[in-house]
Parts: C-alpha cells; structure tokens; sequence
C-alpha cells in the first residue's frame, strides 16, 4: 500500500503499483453479471469516472493481459472466479473526449481528428491483418495520418470496432470517457448545431444496432437527452444520481473514509472529513467527493476547497448568466441552510437549456453543487428536495454561484472591503458597499427587497471561505441574526451584520441604528463565543435602492 496519491492522473496501473488505492473492482464482477448493451454513467467532475474506465480496461483487455493480471492480484474481484474467467478476452476501445474544448467548430474539427488519428495509432496493428478487408485499412490509414474528411471521421468509431471484430474474431468492448465534454464547448460557444449533427452521428454509429460491439460503457456530467444526441438509441441505461445501480463505484463512502484516515494515520480527522467532503447522496449512500479527500491527506489535512480549479462549467456559467432575480434569491437561500425544491430532469436537451425552471436546479445537482436530501411522488413525477452537501461547496457556492453579486468588482477591491469590515472601518465599509451597491443593484429587479440587500452581502463575505465560517439566519441569543462570520482560528476577528430596508433616504440612517440595536438586544454575538474571536464587529446596516448607511458598534 502506498502513500502517494493518484492527483491529476487517471491511469488504474499507475494507481495500483505507486498509489494509496481504493479498492472499487467489486464493481467488475457487479457489472459482468448484470451488463446490459450500453451503460451511461453520470457523475460530477472529479468522481473517478475515468479511473473506472481505466480500471475496466486493464481488467478486459485482451493486449498484454497476463501483465495486466497481476494489478488485480488481492483486490475484490480477484476471488470471483466468474468475473475473472473473462479476464483480457476482449478488444477494448478506450477514448476519452474530456479535453475536446474548442472555441470555434472548425478548431473542434480539428481536436477530433488529431485525437482519432491517436487512438487509431495505437490499433496500427491492424494495418498487417489478413482478416481486415482493404478498403477498411485504406480509411483505416486516412485517420491515422490526420487525412480524413468530416464525413470519414464521422464514421471513424465504427471503422476501428468493424475492424477489431473481424482480426480478433469477436466484437470489441467501447469505454467512451465524459462524453458529454465536446458538447458542453459546443454549446457554451455557441456551434452547438453542426457539432450536434457530427456527434450524432458519430455515437449513434457506434452504439444503435452495431453489430461489432460487446458492450459500452460511457460517462458524462450530464445525460443529454435521446432526442437530441443519441436519437432511436432503445438500449441505453442510464445510472444516475438520481436514478443508480451502482451507487458506490465512483466516489468514497464514508467507511474507506474512515479506513484510509486510518492506514495513514489519521483517524482523528473523520469528523473534519465529513464537515468538508461528505453529504453527496447517491440511492441512499452517503458518499464523500474523492479528489478533495485525497488532496485533504496530500496536504497534510489541510481543509480547503480542493475542488474549486479542477475545472470550469460552462453550461452552469451560462445559466447563471440568464437566471432572474427571483431564482438568485432561491439560491442565497441554500447559503443560510435553506433547501430547494424542484422536478429534476434526468435527460437534457440543450436548446432547453436557459429556459426551463428547473434546469437550473438539475445542473447543480448533476454538477455536483447540490445534493438530494429527499425525494417524494407528485402524480406521475417525483419532487427533489436539494442543499447545499458540505463546507466545501458551502464555500465554492458563496464564490462560484454567488458571484454574479460580485460583477464588476475587482478582487482587490472585495480584498480590501473585506479587510475593512474585520478591522472595523464604518467609513470605509459604507463607501466600499455603496460602490458595490451601484454596479450590482440595476441589474435584478427586486433590489427593493431585504432578500436582495441579504444576498448581496452574503455574496460578499462568502468569500472569506474557508478562513472563516459564513452563516446566515442562524438562532442566537434571543433571536435570528441576518448574517454571521466566524474565524476558523481563534484570536480573529469576527463580525455579526444586521440587515434593515428603509422607505425612503431620511429613515436610512434611523434603520441603521435600529439594526445595530437589535444586534444587542438580542445578544446576537453569544453565537460567536466558541471561535474565540479577538474582536466581534457589529455592524447596523440600512438599504434605501442604491443608498446604503452603515452604523458601527462598539466591539
């Protein structure tokens, strides 16, 4: 067992001989005896979907199996004879499109065929195969030497698998990685018409009614929609968060946690794990985000949002860009430990996308944002109910989605209010929020409302996550504070905010008084004694359209 960490790699050899591995290969033998044609798994970034496929396909592969064997020597599916009988019987495709980013659709042409020609390149052998037919190897050659037209790397997945099938006298196995990426590019900028035609065609080639195919497995965030992507396709399952068979393969589950904190010497940080990465709830299984468990140890437990640079969303940055007021609200919400509710879609079909209520609320379930926390049947459809999983996303939430608050506001800038308001400045404080206030407020049509003032400032000091705690209409003393900020280390500074709407500008500093009263009368500030805070800052803030008064107490 070793205690390097498998980061920014995906390659199960690699894991098994130098990493700290854990064991998923259950998984195999689970799958082997209940396979079906086509399988699409959906799972968020960063969950071990391309380890698992990986993992597949050392174990299938019929190229230098017996090497290959001894990766599975001890594991789980090693004592299965039954799963093991089909060890490295197969041909097996292995393509991954989860870089197939571009900005325009002639530079995606231009991915595909570079990353067709690589995969071809590794099947080279077939070029010297008497049972291939010669008109395939002439195409064969084509893609290889980056020379096929649109039309040819359209029909390229097929080629290869009718080409595997007759050298090795059966079908090949196809393990397609994050299928959904070139999509998601397509789409975000805006050539998602002639990339939808290619890529239909394209899958639908490989797994509608082919006849040199075993068995497929795929994997996505999202699961586009048939109509849009895999049109006529009857014989795909779908395993998704909220619908799946195997809900443990992809992700960890509180038990090797649990198991691994303690090969490594940590047993005494589960808890802390489970504050940070756990809450994702797959079919009942409460499981924890994987990369950030690892990059958790790798730092020496070191809690931080480990997720936040793994990669960008486009789709979910679009739907930021068009979503009203109203559902900005609904999401400050989840930030105060509220929930969401909605009738989730388990298919996509992109033109949709922007437009549909609830299609907002699917991303960042599927995303990984949000979690289910409990379902119930209305007629003929379920109703999710949705929160936040854990600190990390509590904090990513506050920056990622919540930072439509923070447009046009420099980092800086947000650096230096933030600092104003733990020091206590009140004067630097009012201008620095009367700034912010003037480029955000026109832009949603609701900022007449506390709700709006309430996730305005809320948007604000998430970001001082994860260095401090944000909380938000939490009990406390004899009342509920509107907003709370905590010190992870004792001897900070703290700061309890109090939110008032005035009617018109002459009551605006009254209000502000008023707010900063209730702060003590309510002792709002006992909520904070346990961080140990050097200072708590108390600050009465009033709300008049895009004026704002700031009153200061005594810390």
């Amino acid at each position: 067992m070793g205690k390097r960490f498998l980061i920014g790699g995906d390659d199960f050899s690699e894991a098994r001989k130098e990493c700290y591995l854990v064991d998923k290969t259950q998984f195999i033998s689970d799958f082997l005896a209940t396979r079906t044609k086509v399988v699409l798994f959906t799972r968020p970034r960063r969950f071990g979907k391309t380890l698992t496929l990986s993992m597949m396909r050392y174990f299938l592969d019929i190229a230098d199996a017996e090497e290959h064997r001894k990766l599975f020597d001890g594991l789980a599916v090693s004592q299965d004879k039954s799963a093991m009988a089909e060890f490295g019987k197969r041909p097996v495709v292995f393509l991954t499109v989860k870089d197939w980013d571009a900005v325009t659709w002639k530079d995606m042409q231009e991915m595909i065929a570079f990353g067709m020609q690589n995969v071809f390149q590794s099947f080279a052998y077939l070029l010297e195969s008497s049972a291939v037919d010669a008109e395939d190897k002439k195409l064969f050659q084509m893609v290889r030497e980056g020379r096929a037209s649109l039309t040819q790397l359209r029909n390229s997945l097929f080629l290869l698998m009718r080409m595997l099938d007759a050298h090795h006298g059966r079908p090949p196995v196809l393990l397609l990685d994050e299928y959904d990426a070139p999509l998601q590019s397509a789409w975000s900028h805006g050539y998602d018409q002639p990339a939808r035609a290619f890529f239909r065609s394209f899958y639908s080639l490989a797994f509608k009614t082919n006849p040199h195919l075993d068995f497929a497995i795929l994997t996505g965030v999202l699961r586009i929609a048939k109509e849009s992507i895999f049109s006529g396709l009857n014989n795909l399952r779908v395993d998704s968060l909220l619908s799946t068979t195997y809900p443990t393969v992809m992700g960890f589950t509180a038990a090797e946690v649990e198991q691994m904190a303690t090969d490594l010497g940590h047993a005494d940080k589960t808890l802390e794990l489970r504050n940070w990465y756990d809450g994702y709830r797959f079919a009942g299984h409460e499981m924890y985000n994987p990369w950030s468990v690892l990059n958790y140890f790798y730092q020496d437990c070191e809690p931080d949002t480990y997720w936040a640079n793994t990669s960008t969303n486009a789709i979910l940055g679009e739907l930021m860009k068009r979503t009203d007021a109203k559902h900005i609200d609904a999401l400050t919400s989840l930030l105060q430990g509220g929930t969401l509710t909605g009738f989730l879609r388990d298919g996509v079909i992109y033109d949709d996308i922007g437009e549909d209520e609830d299609a907002l609320y699917t991303m960042l379930l599927t995303t990984g944002y949000l979690t289910v926390e409990s379902e119930r049947r209305v007629g003929n459809e379920k109703e999710y109910t949705l929160r936040l999983p854990n600190r990390e996303m509590q904090a990513l939430f506050g920056i990622e989605v919540l930072k439509r608050y923070q447009k046009g506001f420099s980092k800086s800038a947000l650096v230096r209010l933030l600092e104003s308001m733990l020091a206590g400045d009140e004067y630097r404080v009012q201008a620095g929020l009367s700034r912010y206030l003037e480029k955000v407020a026109s832009v949603f049509d609701t900022a007449a409302k506390e709700s709006f003032y309430h996730g305005f400032v809320l948007g604000i000091v998430a970001a001082l996550e994860p260095d401090y705690l944000v909380r938000s209409n939490r009990e406390a003393g004899y009342g509920r504070y509107d907003v709370a900020v905590l010190p992870s280390t004792p001897g900070w500074n703290a700061m309890i905010l109090e939110f008032k709407v005035a009617d018109s500008e002459d009551v605006l500093e009254a209000r502000a008084q008023e707010a900063l009263a209730q702060i003590d009368a309510r002792d709002y500030a006992e909520a904070l004694e346990a961080a140990r805070p050097d200072k708590v800052q108390r600050y009465g803030i009033a709300f008049c359209g895009k004026r704002v008064c700031v009153k200061m107490g005594k810390a």
